[in-house]
C-alpha cells in the first residue's frame, strides 16, 4: 500500500528536495506540497496524506499551530505530523511534540533515514531519541503550575486505568524504545505491541508516545 505524503515548507528548494527523495521509493508517493501552515490545512483536508512533513518557521500559520489543528481530538481525518527543523533542539520541536506531532527531523536528515521516518510514523512509532524525550519531560516539568505530588497524583490514576502489560509497554515507551525494542524485552511479537500501544494512546487520551512518556514520567516510573 501506497504511504501519501504532504510536504510543507516556506523554502521550495526544501520542498523540491524532500518530494524527489520520496518520489524514488515505490511505496511512498507526494501528493502534495504547502508553503506555509494555512496552506497547508487546505491541502490536506484536500488529499487526506497519511503523513505531512511539516517546518516550524512559516507565514501566515506556524507548523505548531497547524500540527495542533491537523492532529486535535475530534478532527474527521487525524495525519501524523514530523517536524522539520534546522536544530535538534528548538524550544518550538517541544512546542510542536506537545501539540501532538510524531517525531522530528532535521532538514539535513539522510535520504534513507528520512524513508525510514516515514515509515515507523505510519506504524505508530516516534522519531525521537531518548534523550530528546527526556528533555521534553523535563520541560514539561518545569513549565507545569502543578506541583510534582499533583502531577505524580494524577498521572497514577491514568496509568491505573491500563492492564499490567499495557503498563509494562507503556513505562518501556517511558523509556523511549521502539516497538522492537519493546518486543524484545517484553517477549511479544512486533504486532502485540503495536496493539498495546494504541489501547495505551487511548485509554490516556493521549495524542502520541511522548505524551505517554510524560505520565510515566509524572507517576514516577520511569
Amino acid at each position: 500500500m501506497t504511504t501519501r505524503i504532504v510536504v510543507v515548507d516556506d523554502q521550495a528548494l526544501v520542498r523540491t528536495g524532500f518530494a524527489m527523495i520520496i518520489g524514488a521509493e515505490p511505496d511512498l508517493e507526494v501528493v502534495g506540497e504547502a508553503a506555509d501552515g494555512l496552506e497547508a490545512l487546505t491541502v490536506v483536508a484536500a488529499t487526506r496524506p497519511d503523513v505531512v512533513l511539516m517546518d516550524i518557521r512559516m507565514p501566515e500559520l506556524d507548523g505548531v499551530e497547524a500540527t495542533r489543528r491537523l492532529t486535535a481530538p475530534g478532527v474527521d481525518h487525524p495525519t501524523r505530523v514530523l517536524i522539520l527543523t534546522t536544530f535538534d533542539l528548538d524550544d518550538y520541536v517541544f512546542t510542536a511534540l506537545r501539540a501532538g506531532a510524531s517525531g522530528f527531523l532535521l532538514k539535513d536528515t539522510p535520504p534513507a533515514t528520512i524513508v525510514e521516518a516515514v515509515q515507523r510514523v505510519v506504524d505508530g512509532e516516534p522519531i525521537l531519541s531518548p534523550s530528546v524525550t527526556a528533555q521534553l519531560i523535563r520541560q514539561v516539568a518545569e513549565s507545569s503550575p502543578a506541583s510534582p505530588a499533583d502531577r505524580a497524583s494524577v498521572a497514577r490514576i491514568r496509568l491505573a486505568e491500563l492492564s499490567d502489560r499495557e503498563l509494562e509497554v507503556a513505562m518501556a515507551v517511558g523509556a523511549g524504545k521502539s516497538n522492537a525494542e519493546i518486543a524484545a524485552e517484553l517477549f511479544m511479537s512486533v504486532a502485540t505491541v503495536k496493539a498495546h500501544v494504541s489501547r495505551i494512546l487511548t485509554k490516556l487520551d493521549a495524542a502520541n508516545r511522548v505524551q505517554v512518556a510524560i505520565a510515566v514520567h509524572d507517576a514516577d516510573l520511569a
